[in-house]
C-alpha cells in the first residue's frame, strides 16, 4: 500500500492528519533535516564573524545567499539528502554534502571545509531539535492552551452568578457558582504556563564529547566558550556548559513534564464537563445531519470531552516517557535518544488533537438552568452547614448534633422541613430571619 491518512498506522498521520498538518514543518523527518540545514549554515557564518582568519574572505554578502538554502529549502531539496544518506548511513553527514554540494561553484567553496567545522553530529542535533520545538511551542501549541484558557475566563464570567450544588465523594455539598468551579481551572492553567514560561531552551554544542576538542587544537588561542554561548544565544537559546556528547535533557524534560501537568489539568477539566453534562446541566448545540448514536436517535453524546480526554491520556503517556528516559545516558553518550527523540511530536500532535476538540466542547455547550435549579431545590440539606455555623456563632447548645440528627434520617429535607426546624429553635426573631435568609441559592460564599 502507498502511504496516504487511510494508510497511516499512526492516527497522527492518519485520521487526525487536518488537525496536526501545521506541525508538520517543525516535527517530521523534513522538519528535522531543514533545521540541521539551518543550523550548519548558521554555525557557519558565525565563524566567518568570529573572525576565524582562514575564513577572512567569505564576504558579508554572500550571508543571505548561505540563508537562502534553508530560507528557502524544499522537500526536493530533503530527499536530495535522504539519497545522500544512502551512500553515507549517516543523517548529519548527508546534511554536511548537500551544503557543499549546493555550494560547489560558488564563492564561498574554498572556504567549504568549515562547513562542520570541528562539530559532532549532536552539536546539530541538540541545536537543531530545541530551537524547532521552541518554534512549534511558541507558534502552533502553547497558544492553543492560550485558547482553552480565555475561553474559561470566558465562561467563568458568563456564568459567574449562576448558583449550583456542588458534590464531594459525589454527593451534595455545600453550594457553589458555576462561573467559579471554571475559575478553579482558569487558575490552575495559568500557573503551568507561567512556570512553562520559566524552563530556558537549552541545547548542547562543544565538540565530541563537550569540550571543544577540535576547536582548542586547532586554535587553541581562541575562547571557544564565548563563541559557543554566543551561537546558541544568537538561536534563541542557552547553552548546557558542561556536557557529555548529548545534552543532557533535563531542561527538555522540564518542558515535557509541564505540559503533562497542563493536560493532567484538561484531563480533570474534561471529566467534570462530561459528568454535568451526564448529570444535564449542559446541553450541547445541535449540528445538522450530525448522529449520536447507531442505534439511538436521541442521543448527543459528549465525544469531544471524551476525544479530549483519550488524546491527552496518550500524550502524557508519551511525555512520562520522553521525560523519564532522555536525561539517562550510558557514560559519554548512548543512541537511545536519538531514537527516542524521533516521537518528540507524537505527545504535541496528540495534545493538539485533544485542544482542539476541548475548544470545539466548550464552544457547544448550552447551560440548563432548569436541571441546576432542580437539583438545587431538591437537596436543601446542604444548608445545614450554615444553620450550624451560626448556631454555633450565638452559643446554641450542640448545633452540629441538633442539624445532623434533622439531616440523617430518612425524611426528605425540603424548604419546609427546615423552616419548621428554625421556627422551633430558642433564639431571636433577628437570628431566626437570619437563617431562614438561607437558601441553596444564596448559600454560595464569596
Amino acid at each position: 500500500m502507498d502511504l496516504s491518512a487511510l494508510t497511516a498506522i499512526s492516527p497522527v498521520d492518519g485520521r487526525y492528519r487536518r488537525q496536526v498538518e501545521s506541525l508538520a514543518p517543525y516535527f517530521s523527518e523534513y522538519g528535522l533535516i531543514h533545521y540541521r540545514v539551518r543550523i550548519e549554515i548558521e554555525y557557519f557564518i558565525a565563524l566567518c564573524n568570529w573572525p576565524v582568519p582562514q575564513l577572512a574572505g567569505v564576504e558579508p554578502t554572500q550571508f543571505p545567499i548561505l540563508r537562502a538554502l534553508y530560507e528557502n529549502f524544499t522537500e526536493a531539496d530533503a530527499l536530495r539528502i535522504k539519497d545522500i544518506e544512502k551512500t553515507t548511513n549517516h543523517d548529519v553527514k548527508a546534511v554536511e554534502y548537500f551544503i557543499k554540494e549546493k555550494l560547489k561553484g560558488s564563492p564561498v567553496e574554498p572556504y567549504l571545509e568549515f562547513v562542520h567545522f570541528g562539530l559532532t553530529s549532536q552539536d546539530i542535533n541538540n541545536t537543531a531539535i530545541p530551537l524547532s520545538l521552541s518554534d512549534a511551542l511558541n507558534t502552533e501549541i502553547t497558544p492553543l492552551y492560550r485558547d482553552v484558557f480565555v475561553r474559561l475566563q470566558q465562561l467563568a464570567e458568563q456564568w459567574k452568578d449562576i448558583p449550583m450544588l456542588a458534590k464531594t465523594h459525589g454527593q451534595p455539598a455545600s453550594p457553589t457558582r458555576l462561573g467559579k468551579e471554571l475559575l478553579v481551572f482558569v487558575e490552575r492553567i495559568e500557573k503551568q504556563l507561567q512556570l512553562l514560561a520559566g524552563i530556558p531552551t537549552a541545547a548542547k554544542f562543544g565538540g565530541a564529547t563537550g569540550n571543544f576538542n577540535a576547536h582548542a587544537v586547532a586554535y587553541p588561542n581562541e575562547d571557544w566558550k564565548k563563541f559557543g554561548d554566543q551561537f546558541v544565544e544568537s538561536l534563541g537559546m542557552v547553552r548546557s556548559q558542561f556536557t557529555t556528547q548529548i545534552e543532557h535533557y533535563d531542561m527538555l524534560a522540564a518542558t515535557l513534564d509541564a505540559y503533562k501537568r497542563l493536560n493532567t489539568i484538561l484531563i480533570d477539566l474534561d471529566r467534570d464537563i462530561w459528568t454535568y453534562v451526564s448529570m444535564n446541566y449542559f446541553k450541547q448545540k445541535l449540528k445538522e445531519g450530525e448522529v449520536g448514536s447507531s442505534a439511538m436517535p436521541h442521543k448527543v453524546n459528549p465525544i469531544d470531552f471524551e476525544n479530549s480526554e483519550g488524546n491527552l491520556g496518550i500524550a502524557n503517556a508519551l511525555f512520562e516517557h520522553l521525560s523519564g528516559k532522555l536525561p539517562i545516558s550510558r557514560l559519554q553518550r548512548d543512541l537511545t535518544d536519538s531514537t527516542v527523540l524521533r516521537s518528540l511530536g507524537v505527545p504535541f500532535s496528540h495534545s493538539v488533537i485533544a485542544l482542539k476538540s476541548l475548544l470545539k466542547g466548550l464552544n457547544k455547550l448550552e447551560l440548563n438552568p432548569a436541571a441546576i435549579h432542580a437539583d438545587l431545590d431538591d437537596n436543601w440539606a446542604v444548608v445545614a452547614e450554615g444553620i450550624q455555623t451560626i448556631l454555633r456563632r450565638e452559643g446554641y447548645p450542640q448545633p452540629y448534633e441538633a442539624l445532623k440528627a434533622l439531616t440523617r434520617t430518612n425524611q426528605k429535607i425540603t424548604a419546609d422541613t427546615i423552616r419548621e426546624f428554625i421556627d422551633e429553635l430558642t433564639i431571636s426573631d433577628a437570628v431566626k430571619a437570619e437563617l431562614r435568609a438561607i437558601t441553596p441559592f444564596s448559600y454560595t460564599g464569596l
